[in-house]
């Protein structure tokens, strides 16, 4: 059994730990570990290993060990981050000190453990690190959802949906625009209906999460 190959059979949702540690016994120890609470694992031995691994498409977390030989842990965590890969990491040390923790921390790190480390201090980090993951994957796929559905608004529906959004009554959104406030019901409605809002605070609540201005300086012409 290969450190690099999947080590749990599971399905293909389910969550999955990736262990970084260039000490193939820790690798072997923390696999079993995690393979007795049945999780999924996937091992690594160095940096360079898993930043060509493809990141998973599932909850996940990331057991990484500070001192690695060539790209140190981390620097491992600061490329991720610069990747735009946002597995949330737990680093693992028998070599700890302040400022190791504090840059580890302070980058997002969700714990810092330091060997021998205790099992069920181990478990608990991995918990917490997953469901954070398995959060903001919701989150994401909440805002892709949303997004979709805005780029299908026309050009002058989203005019009106950052006027409405901004708090403007129908008849001051049709003085804005130069239409007749019948006009800006009809795009009111169309634009309800394509967001799939239920109520003007929930329109509220979608413009804001996707960053779309609330005010007439950035109208689209």
């Amino acid at each position: 059994m290969t450190d690099h190959a999947k080590q749990a059979q599971a399905s293909a949702g389910d969550p999955i730990v990736l262990i970084v540690d260039d000490d193939p016994s820790m690798r072997r120890a923390l696999t079993n570990l995690f393979q007795s609470v049945g999780l999924k694992v996937e091992a690594f031995s160095s940096a360079a290993e898993i930043m060509e691994a493809k990141p998973p498409a599932v909850p996940s977390c990331l057991v990484l060990d500070i001192r690695l030989p060539g790209l140190s842990g981390l620097d491992l965590q600061a490329d991720l981050a610069k990747a735009n890969i946002h597995t949330p990491i737990i680093f693992i040390t028998g070599h700890g000190d302040i400022p190791m923790t504090v840059r580890a921390m302070k980058s997002g790190a969700v714990d810092f453990l330091t060997k021998p480390v205790r099992d069920q201090d181990m478990l608990d980090a991995v918990q917490a690190a997953i469901e954070r993951d398995r959060k903001r994957r919701d989150a994401e796929q909440s805002i892709s959802g949303v997004r979709s559905r805005f780029e299908g608004l026309t050009a002058r529906e989203r005019d009106v949906l950052a006027l409405v959004a901004s708090g403007l009554m129908n008849k001051q959104v049709a003085a804005e625009l130069g239409l007749a406030e019948i006009t800006v019901k009809i795009y009111r409605g169309q634009i309800m209906r394509k967001m799939a809002a239920k109520s003007l605070a929930d329109l509220v609540r979608m413009t804001d999460a996707l960053g779309i201005p609330r005010n007439r300086g950035h109208l689209q012409t």
